[in-house]
């Protein structure tokens, strides 16, 4: 289990609704606030600017299909610090294997978002830190939200040896949020850590293929809503102490589960090809295997980036 630090408890307090104000937040802001400010310090003109980018991505499985589209706009303040903020839009079609379904897709908008980069290059190591924080603007009978405001913080190290680029993920949420390889089938509340590490191998200028390990530890109540229509069943609780295949995939048997940390505990592997035949689009097709929910997943993701 994740030993819980200060950030893991006003985590919690997000997702508990506690939004005061106490003595090592105010430090906390001031940190950051300095961070940032030695982030706008003297840029160049020519790195300041705008970034329009979308990003087209689904994951396939047997609880169904869940495609989103995920506009975002970005301003780089400086080499080092860029600003975005996005609305995705989801499409879902669910498995007629599962529980409570309709055929034909359901769509609808999820949760808004604004996002802040800090990112220092060196010999030694390259650092990048993401912090994003959602506000509850998606459909919660459809899955698409919690109904509560969530914050991600992710941390991430890489270094490129030749045409080897191993890299490593650690971060902090009250939510496990989607990422490039696994657009999950559910929306959940609850305090996680998230790791992941893996390597990219280039094997020409536009081609390159990598795999990766990732683990997502929840701790204390956590609440797993299933991306589907409006629900016609109430919400039902689960220790999460069952055993077999399917023991976590409570998303496929129930529209809303609150349950222990057992229900949102997962692991698994990634392997993906991506294509990059120009600097301002890129596209990605691999493979998920999902340990902890026994689900195998296939992906994909197109990209586009114009700006700065």
């Amino acid at each position: 289990m994740i030993k819980q630090t200060e950030v893991g408890i006003a985590l919690r307090h997000l997702s508990q609704g506690r939004y005061e104000v106490r003595g090592w937040q105010t430090q906390c802001l001031c940190a950051v606030l300095i961070v940032i400010g030695f982030a706008f310090s003297a840029p160049a003109e020519d790195e300041r600017g705008w970034n329009f980018s979308g990003r087209f991505s689904g994951s396939s499985n047997s609880s169904g299909l869940v495609l989103k589209a995920d506009p975002a706009l970005s301003y780089k303040f400086n080499e080092h610090f860029q600003t975005y903020a996005g609305l995705p839009v989801y499409f879902v079609n669910a498995s007629s294997t599962t529980t409570m379904t309709s055929s034909g897709f359901v769509n609808g908008i999820g949760n808004v978002y604004v996002g802040f980069r800090l990112g220092v290059d060196s010999d030694a190591v390259n650092y990048a830190s993401n912090l994003v924080f959602t506000a509850p603007t998606g459909d919660k009978d459809k899955g698409f939200s919690t109904g509560r405001a969530t914050v991600d913080w992710n941390n991430n190290f890489s270094r490129k040896f030749s045409s080897v680029t191993p890299f490593g993920n650690v971060g902090v949420a009250n939510t496990i949020s989607d990422t490039s390889f696994f657009v999950r089938p559910f929306t959940s509340l609850g305090f996680v850590g998230h790791f992941d590490g893996g390597a990219t191998v280039s094997l020409s200028q536009f081609v390159d293929v990598g795999a990766s390990a990732y683990a997502v530890r929840a701790s204390g109540q956590q609440r797993i809503i299933r991306k589907i229509r409006k629900r016609q069943s109430t919400t039902t609780s689960s220790s999460g102490t069952g055993q077999g295949a399917a023991k976590n995939r409570v998303f496929e048997t129930s529209s809303e589960t609150v349950g222990s940390a057992d229900i949102a505990n997962d692991h698994g592997v990634s392997a993906w090809l991506g294509v990059s035949p120009r600097s301002s689009v890129d596209f990605q097709i691999g493979y998920t295997r999902s340990v902890g929910y026994d689900l195998d997943t296939l992906f994909f993701g197109v990209g586009f980036r114009f700006g700065k």
